[in-house]
C-alpha cells in the first residue's frame, strides 16, 4: 500500500497522456471525430451522439442530435398550443385534448355532410341533422328524420277522418275498417238475413227499424232457405251413400251382436235385416242382401234365411233386363284355417229372367210388391248346423253374396 505522501502529481506524464490521439468514445455509434485526449472534453460538449438530460426536466435521456426532436414532439412537458381554442398545455395535456377540443372543425356523426365546432355537435345531433334518428308521433317507431314525413303517409296509428264524415275527430288509419264496420252510425251495412235473400241496404242507425219492419219476411226467407238447406243435404247424404257403396260385385256382410239380434227376431216375427247396398260392378246393377236370423216361410224359427234383391240404381237405363247374372251365398266359415279347413255354407242359383224379382225395378215401389221381398233360400241354413262350426265366432256371423259378371260386361 502507498502512503499518501508517497503520491504526487506527474505534469510530464500527464502531459504525455493529455497528447495521445483517440477515437470519441462514441465512435461505435457514428460518430467521426478524433483527435488528442486533451480535447475529448471539449468536443463531447457538443457530439450529437452524447447521452444529456432533457432541458425540460422530464427525466428522458437521449442523444443530443434527437433532442430537438424530442422536446419538439416528444417531451411530456413541452409546451404546445391548440391551433383551435389557443390555449397553452404540456405535452402530456395536449394529447388528452385532442380529439376533444370544443373549438377543433368536426364532421356530423352521422354522415350528413355537416362540419362544424365539436361543441356545436350535440345541438346539431339533436335537432338539427336531417339524418338523425327521431319516433314517430303516432307509432313511436324509429325513423331517419329525412324520411319520418313519407313514413307519416302510411303509418298505421297516423289519425285520420271517418271516410262517412260521421264526426268522429280521428281515427287511427290501421282502425278504419273496424270503425266502419262497428262503430260509424252512418256506414252502409246489409240486411243481416242477406243469406235468407234479404238485399236491403241502410245505414246503421236505420237498420233496427228495417229488422223490425221485415220481420215476417225475413221469417219466411229462411224458412225457404231451410227448406233448399234441407234438400242439398238429402241430395249430398244421397250422393255419399252412393260413393260409399262397393262396386266389386262381392259383398261381405258382418252382423255383430248376433246373440242379441237373433233374439230380436224371435220376439218379433219376420224381422229382417238389411245389408249396405253394393253394385255388381262399376256402372252396374244396385243389389242388396237381407237375412232374417230366426228365418221366414218355411225356415221360421228353424233356419236363418237370405235372400237378395235388385234396388233401383244410377245407370239402370243403360242395362240390359232382366238381371240374368248367376248369384252366390256363402255363410263363412271363422275357423282358423291353420288348424281344419274352412267350411262355408254355399248355395248358387240362377235368375230365371221370368221372375219379377229381377226385372228393372222403379224408382218408387210399393210395399206390396213382390219384388221387393227379394229372392233367395228360406232354409239357408238351420239353428242347429250354425252351431256346429264357428258360423258364429265373437258374437258375429259373415255373410258373402258375390256376382258372377261375363267379362264381355266388364270390358
Amino acid at each position: 500500500p502507498l502512503l499518501p505522501l508517497q503520491i504526487y502529481p506527474d505534469p510530464e506524464l500527464e502531459a504525455q497522456v493529455l497528447s495521445l490521439a483517440i477515437r470519441c468514445i462514441h465512435s461505435e455509434e457514428g460518430c467521426r471525430w478524433s483527435g488528442l485526449i486533451k480535447h475529448l472534453q471539449v468536443h463531447l460538449g457538443t457530439c450529437g451522439f452524447n447521452v444529456i438530460p432533457c432541458p425540460n426536466r422530464c427525466s428522458a435521456k437521449l442523444s443530443r442530435r434527437d433532442l430537438p426532436d424530442h422536446v419538439q414532439h416528444g417531451c411530456p412537458k413541452r409546451r404546445v398550443k391548440c391551433e383551435f381554442c389557443a390555449s397553452d398545455f404540456t405535452g402530456e395535456a395536449f394529447e388528452g385534448h385532442q380529439g376533444t377540443c370544443p373549438q377543433e372543425s368536426v364532421y356530423c356523426e352521422n354522415k350528413c355532410g355537416a362540419r362544424m365546432m365539436r361543441r356545436l355537435l350535440s345541438q346539431h345531433a339533436l335537432s338539427e341533422c336531417p339524418k338523425r334518428t327521431q319516433p314517430c308521433t303516432y307509432c313511436s317507431k324509429e325513423f331517419v328524420f329525412d324520411t319520418i314525413q313519407n313514413h307519416q303517409y302510411q303509418c298505421p296509428r297516423y289519425p285520420v277522418p271517418c271516410p262517412n264524415q260521421c264526426g268522429t275527430p280521428s281515427i287511427a288509419r290501421e282502425d278504419v275498417t273496424t270503425h266502419l264496420k262497428e262503430s260509424c252510425n252512418t256506414a252502409m251495412l246489409l240486411c243481416p238475413f242477406k243469406e235468407a235473400g234479404c238485399k236491403h241496404r241502410c245505414p246503421k242507425l236505420a237498420m233496427g227499424r228495417h229488422l223490425e219492419e221485415s220481420t215476417k219476411t225475413h221469417l219466411g226467407m229462411v224458412c225457404a232457405l231451410v227448406s233448399r238447406q234441407r234438400q242439398e243435404i238429402l241430395e249430398l247424404r244421397r250422393d255419399l251413400e252412393e260413393l260409399s257403396v262397393s262396386s266389386e260385385g262381392t259383398l261381405i256382410w258382418k252382423i255383430a251382436d248376433y246373440a242379441r239380434k237373433l233374439q230380436e227376431s224371435k220376439a218379433r216375427s219376420n224381422y229382417e235385416f238389411f245389408s249396405p247396398p253394393f253394385y255388381t260392378h262399376k256402372y252396374g246393377y244396385k243389389l242388396q242382401v237381407s237375412a232374417f236370423l230366426n228365418g221366414n216361410g218355411s225356415g221360421e224359427s228353424s233356419h236363418l234365411s237370405v235372400y237378395i234383391r235388385v234396388l233401383p240404381g244410377e245407370y239402370d237405363n243403360l242395362l240390359e233386363w232382366p238381371f240374368s247374372y248367376r248369384v252366390t251365398f256363402s255363410l263363412l266359415d271363422q275357423s282358423d284355417p291353420s288348424l281344419s279347413k274352412p267350411q262355408h255354407i254355399t248355395e248358387t242359383f240362377h235368375p230365371d229372367p221370368n221372375w219379377k224379382n229381377f226385372q228393372k225395378p222403379a224408382a218408387i215401389r210399393s210395399s206390396l210388391d213382390e219384388s221387393t221381398l227379394g229372392f233367395g233360400y228360406p232354409k239357408f241354413i238351420s239353428h242347429e248346423d250354425i252351431r256346429k262350426r264357428n258360423y258364429v265366432r265373437d258374437n258375429a256371423i259373415y255373410i258373402k253374396a258375390s256376382v258372377e259378371i261375363p267379362q264381355k260386361i266388364l270390358a
